[in-house]
């Protein structure tokens, strides 16, 4: 792995720093050295929230991520930030339910999920997140069911343990959606 530098991007309340903290957690249970930054606007929810994420084999200098390898942008005002600064060769998920527009650029890999779609069809309401984090563990490999779950169960706190099944079923809806 060397070293892989993620940024989720969207609204405040989507779920992008809880995204971000699952993968940070997975990235440690795995023995890598971790970074999570949040980033949000004083709105909080509603108002633009990003999280950058760093794993690597060797310890993280710095916490930024200003060429990620992976983006994933759940909006139109993201993607148009965010998209440009996308590693050439790197990966963009897009939540194809909120941004109808496609991707420009030919020198990254885009996938298209409808994740806001699925997750209402799903019955996983709020959860448009963690199916786009399935697809992207997918898409990169390293979707480990046990891994997966241990990050979830540290993230996801106790008031909320009732979710840990419906964030596990989203992750797996994602893992297996097909474009």
């Amino acid at each position: 792995m060397a070293t892989r530098e993620f940024l989720f991007a969207g609204f405040g309340g989507q779920g992008l720093l809880f995204s971000g903290k699952v993968l940070a957690y997975k990235g440690l249970i795995e023995d890598k050295n971790v970074s999570w930054l949040p980033s949000y606007g004083p709105e909080m929810r509603g108002g633009t929230a990003n999280c950058s994420v760093i794993l690597s084999d060797e310890p993280v200098g710095a916490p930024i991520v200003l060429t990620p390898e992976v983006l994933v942008a759940m909006n139109l005002p993201s993607l148009d930030k965010y998209e440009n600064t996308v590693r050439k060769g790197g990966i963009i998920l897009v939540d194809s339910s909120l941004i109808e527009r496609k991707v420009e650029r030919t020198d990254v890999d885009v996938y298209y999920v409808p994740a806001t779609k699925l997750a209402d069809e799903n019955g996983a309401g709020r959860l448009a997140n963690m199916i786009l984090m399935g697809k992207l563990l997918s898409v990169l490999d390293e979707y480990n069911e046990e891994t997966v779950s241990k990050a979830l169960e540290k993230c996801i706190s106790a008031r909320h343990a009732d979710m840990l099944d419906l964030n596990r079923k989203a992750m797996e809806i994602g893992r297996n959606y097909a474009e």
